[in-house]
């Protein structure tokens, strides 16, 4: 790459950081503001432990009710 198309380059991703980083903070602006203390990083807790909860839900379930013979 010629030095000219890098610094293009180097410029895109700049621009394109910049861009996902205030809709980064948006988000997470809009997480405290419905209630998640620490924004995105409460959210990522939750839904962590959500889906922990839905496969220790899921695994109970199949030990309960093993598949038929067929």
């Amino acid at each position: 790459m010629k030095k000219k198309e890098l610094i293009n380059t180097i410029a895109r991703l700049e621009s394109l950081n910049d861009q996902l980083i205030a809709e980064l903070q948006y988000i997470n602006e809009i997480m405290i503001r419905l209630g998640f203390t620490n924004g995105i990083k409460t959210l990522k807790s939750a839904a962590e432990e959500l889906i922990n909860e839905q496969d220790t839900y899921i695994e109970s379930d199949d030990d309960s009710n093993p598949p038929l013979a067929g």
